[in-house]
């Protein structure tokens, strides 16, 4: 299994990104998905996260302002992220665990909100 993340980068507060997670080797609309973000010093936190029957989730802080969705065909995870604050700096991670509660990580992607 890989997932493979990208689509982050410098943007300027109240900017916009969307950061997409590609997935090889398995399906990810058959499993639990989410978007994780780490901040130096801080530990690793949940943003957003997707469920097999596409119900969502998110953290207080990005409520309103980010949106996690998925693409079957392209078996990729996506996070919209609009409104972004110099809070929201972080490395972004995607997650999947499967059924049997095996969790696979992608490498990060780092998100700088400066400006």
């Amino acid at each position: 299994v890989q997932l493979q993340a990208s689509g982050g980068g410098l943007v300027q507060p109240g900017g916009s990104l969307r950061l997409s997670c590609a997935a090889s080797r398995i399906i990810i609309s058959t499993n639990r998905m989410g978007w994780y973000r780490q901040a130096p010093g801080n530990q690793r936190e949940l943003v957003a996260g997707i469920t097999s029957a596409g119900s969502t989730n998110y953290a207080d802080s990005v409520k309103g302002r980010f949106t996690i969705s998925r693409d079957s065909a392209k078996n990729t995870l996506y996070l919209q992220m609009n409104s972004l604050k110099p809070e929201d700096t972080a490395a972004y991670y995607c997650n999947l665990v499967t059924y049997g509660g095996t969790n696979y990580w992608g490498k990060g992607t780092q998100v700088t909100v400066s400006s």
